[in-house]
């Protein structure tokens, strides 16, 4: 068969699915908002218990990153991510979600070789340095403000 570029690109034309652009904008935004108003439901129940707004914005990055981490390792996220596409990621719950993937992905490998080589190997140094960071110095940073 000798087809030329544009023959080849009129078959494949009419050979591929259409994409539903529109659906997966809209479900884009509703997940993505609904996971933008979560946080701001975490923020309020946090700014609840007598954190100051700043103080709150912390815990409520840490808890986002733990819910997103926890949605990972049980195989939620990408149902979700299935769903909602660009709208999951929404930049701390993606970074989370990018992190934990390969390390699930890749523990049969090891602790070592697998998990933590391809995180670093996926994900990148700065999101997992970044990432983990930003929870370690919020909650040290939440707790020194709570006790001193």
């Amino acid at each position: 068969m000798n087809m030329s570029n544009e023959d080849y690109l009129d078959y494949v034309g009419k050979k591929s699915k259409k994409s539903p652009l529109w659906k997966d904008c809209v479900f884009a935004f509703l997940i993505g908002g609904a996971i933008c108003c979560l946080g701001q439901l975490i923020q309020n129940g946090w700014m609840s218990t007598g954190l100051a707004k700043q103080d709150a914005g912390t815990a409520t990055s840490c808890t986002l990153v733990f819910l997103s981490a926890l949605l990972t390792g049980l195989n939620l996220y990408s149902k979700l991510a299935r769903y909602g596409g660009a709208g999951t990621l929404v930049p701390i719950t993606g970074f989370a979600n990018a992190v934990v993937s390969p390390a699930i992905d890749f523990k049969s490998e090891g602790f070592v070789t697998g998990m933590a080589s391809r995180m670093f190997q996926v994900a990148g140094p700065v999101l997992v340095f970044g990432t983990t960071a930003s929870v370690v110095y919020g909650v040290i940073l939440m707790l020194l403000k709570q006790w001193g």
